[in-house]
C-alpha cells in the first residue's frame, strides 16, 4: 500500500495556478517547433503571400500618390511666385512711370490749374495762371507763419535766411500786382509766362508745396 502523499506518474495533477509547465524547456520547444511548422506550412505560407502582397500594393499605392501631390504643390507653388514676381515687376514699373510723370506733374490740384491756365492759347489765361500762383504764394507764407494782410506784408516780415527764393518772389509777385491794377491792358507772351511759373515752381518745390 502506497504512502497517502504518492504522487501518481501516470496521472499527474493539473497545472498549478502560476502554470509551471510553461517555464519547462522541454514544453517551449515543443510548442516553438509546431508554431514555425504552421508558419510554413503551405496554406499559411500563400495567405502571408498574399497579405505582403497587399501590404506591399498599398504602400506603394500611397508613395506614388504623396509623389504626384508634392509635385503638384511644388508646381502651383512655382506658379504662385511667378506669377508674384510678374505683379511685382507690374507694379514696379507702374511706381517708375508715375513717379517719372510727377517730376512734371503735381499731386497739388490748385497748382494742376496754374498749369492748364499756362499751357492754354488764351493771354488771359496766362495772366490767371500767374495770379493763381501768387495765391498760392500768398498760402504758403501763411503756413510758414509770416504775418501780414497781404502777401506784400508778409514778404517784408521775411528775409533771405528765413523765406528761400525771397528776389524770385518779390519779382513775380510785382508782375502779379501789375495783372491786377492794368488787367488786359498788360501784355504778356506766353513765353515771358513760363518763365514767371517757373519762378513760382522753384520756391514751391524748395518747400515741397508742390
Amino acid at each position: 500500500m502506497y504512502p497517502p502523499d504518492f504522487i501518481n506518474l501516470n496521472n499527474p495533477p493539473p497545472d498549478s495556478v502560476l502554470n509551471a509547465k510553461f517555464l519547462d524547456a522541454d514544453y517551449l520547444f515543443k510548442q516553438g517547433v509546431a508554431f514555425f511548422q504552421y508558419i510554413f506550412r503551405k496554406e499559411t505560407l500563400t495567405n502571408l503571400n498574399a497579405i505582403i502582397l497587399l501590404l506591399s500594393l498599398f504602400f506603394l499605392t500611397l508613395i506614388f500618390y504623396c509623389a504626384v501631390r508634392l509635385f503638384e504643390i511644388r508646381r502651383k507653388e512655382h506658379k504662385h511666385l511667378e506669377h508674384e514676381i510678374e505683379e511685382y515687376a507690374q507694379r514696379q514699373g507702374e511706381r517708375e512711370k508715375k513717379q517719372r510723370e510727377g517730376e512734371s506733374v503735381s499731386h497739388n490740384e490748385r497748382w494742376r490749374k496754374v498749369l492748364e491756365y499756362l499751357f492754354s492759347v488764351s493771354s488771359t489765361d496766362w495772366r490767371l495762371a500767374i495770379i493763381e500762383a501768387d495765391s498760392m504764394l500768398e498760402a504758403l507764407t501763411d503756413q510758414l507763419g509770416f504775418k501780414g494782410d497781404n502777401l506784400g506784408e508778409k514778404l517784408k516780415m521775411a528775409t533771405q535766411e528765413t523765406f528761400r527764393g525771397l528776389s524770385s518772389a518779390w519779382e513775380v509777385h510785382t508782375i502779379r500786382n501789375r495783372i491786377a491794377h492794368e488787367g488786359s491792358l498788360f501784355e504778356i507772351s506766353q513765353h515771358e509766362a513760363k518763365r514767371v511759373i517757373a519762378l513760382y515752381e522753384q520756391i514751391f518745390r524748395q518747400y515741397g508745396y508742390i
